[in-house]
């Protein structure tokens, strides 16, 4: 499940554009190659945090992974339920377990985010760059 409405990373997080914000998860396909999440770490509102900077960790049965900015931006908005039941991103990745919202601090950066075409091509050829 890919939607069609939303941009990606090859680091498996999905961005929602709503004019100059952004809400960023990560991907189904992310939450299935961690297993069951167990703990959740995300910034603080009013962070800014570059493209490609470290913005929080996920937990799993399985690994620690580190969670990626897809684009520049201030943190408006923290998805503090995540904290209590970590395990919505294994059932709702693309809704109830969205991470963070930002303001968009370089609309230019949305050129480098793929689309959900590409994206399916990046994870069909086993998502990842190496």
């Amino acid at each position: 499940m890919i939607p069609d409405d939303l941009r990606y990373t090859k680091e498996h997080e999905w961005v929602r554009i709503d004019g100059d914000q952004a809400t960023i998860g990560i991907t189904e396909f992310a939450q299935d190659e961690l297993g069951d999440v167990v703990f959740v770490e995300l910034p603080p509102a009013g962070s800014r945090i570059d493209a490609n900077a470290v913005f929080g960790t996920v937990e799993s049965v399985k690994a620690v992974s580190d969670l990626f900015m897809p684009l520049t931006g201030e943190v408006l908005e923290v998805n503090t339920a995540l904290v209590d039941a970590p395990e919505r991103v294994n059932e709702d990745p693309y809704g109830d377990a969205w991470m963070i919202r930002i303001r968009i601090g370089d609309v230019s950066e949305l050129d480098a985010l793929l689309s959900s075409e590409d994206y399916g091509r990046f994870i069909a050829a086993g998502g990842s760059e190496s």
